[in-house]
């Protein structure tokens, strides 16, 4: 048993140590077909961390030549496949702007909108790659329309704008929370203008018929008929869409509300400048 495990052992040590003689001749190696042949050996094995230097290296020895365009879309490809997806996405796009009739180019313009899809973050953190996955998504469909990369990009584009969806009704809400009633007003109707299919189109309604009343109340007196008026706008758009919801009857509270007001500062309109 023991000379048995001594074995096994030994010919472990030396498959290792012929794979490590391998690609250290590899590395030192001048001839650099057989480089690019190697590398490309290690892509297709997923060993991309010894893939990578050989890539990186033959970049710059390949550049002006023939072999220029493959060696390029293996290096950008490869860090892909490392997961450096920023790094990645810059490679495709130069990629596909310097070698626009590669037969690598459609490939190269999808896979950089869809490494900045991969860094895009959950909704409550900066959404900066999310805007660049859907710029760059968009850009592929405008530029590729016929691609059948089409509905594929449309949904990561859906899926990403429920993430800033999310975001910016968070934001108005916290608005809301924290009593800013103007700011809620305006970010509310931000996110009705920017996504007028929201799921959260009822939450919003009820936000903003509560946001206008408030807003009404603490106004200085020349401001509040306008607002009063506005709160009722607000809760006949709520009332109108969402007639037998649970909070129905909270926006008909606060219409009467607004109604007596307004009525009550039109008769009394000389009296405080109105």
């Amino acid at each position: 048993m023991k000379v048995s495990k001594f074995l096994i052992l030994f010919a472990l040590l030396s498959l290792v140590g012929t794979s490590c003689s391998e690609y250290n001749k590899v590395l030192k190696s001048n001839d650099l077909n057989y480089k690019f042949d190697m590398a490309k050996r290690y892509f297709e094995r997923k060993k991309y961390n010894k893939a990578y230097p050989l890539f990186d290296e033959l970049l710059n020895l390949y550049r002006g030549t023939a072999q220029a365009e493959e060696v390029y879309y293996y290096y950008s490809m490869n860090l892909y496949k490392m997961e450096d997806n920023l790094l990645a996405a810059y490679h495709f796009k130069n990629f596909y702007k310097t070698f626009p009739q590669s037969k690598y180019a459609e490939e190269a313009a999808f896979m950089t909108g869809y490494c900045y899809y991969l860094e895009s973050p959950v909704y409550s953190l900066d959404q900066a790659y999310t805007l660049k996955a859907i710029n760059e998504l968009q850009l592929f469909i405008n530029t590729h329309p016929r691609s059948s990369r089409i509905d594929q990009c449309n949904e990561l584009i859906i899926e990403l704008r429920r993430k800033l969806e999310r975001k910016n009704f968070e934001r108005a809400k916290q608005y809301y929370t924290t009593m800013q009633y103007q700011a809620a007003v305006v970010a509310l109707n931000n996110v009705l203008n920017d996504f007028p299919e929201t799921k959260f189109r009822e939450e919003i309604l009820l936000l903003l018929l509560r946001s206008n009343y408030e807003l009404a109340r603490f106004s200085v007196e020349s401001k509040k008929l306008q607002r009063f008026i506005e709160t009722k706008t607000a809760c006949d758009d709520f009332l109108e869409r969402y007639p037998e919801s649970k909070f129905a009857k909270e926006a008909r509270e606060i219409k009467e509300r607004a109604l007596s007001q307004i009525q009550f500062l039109k008769e009394n309109q000389s009296e405080y400048g109105i």
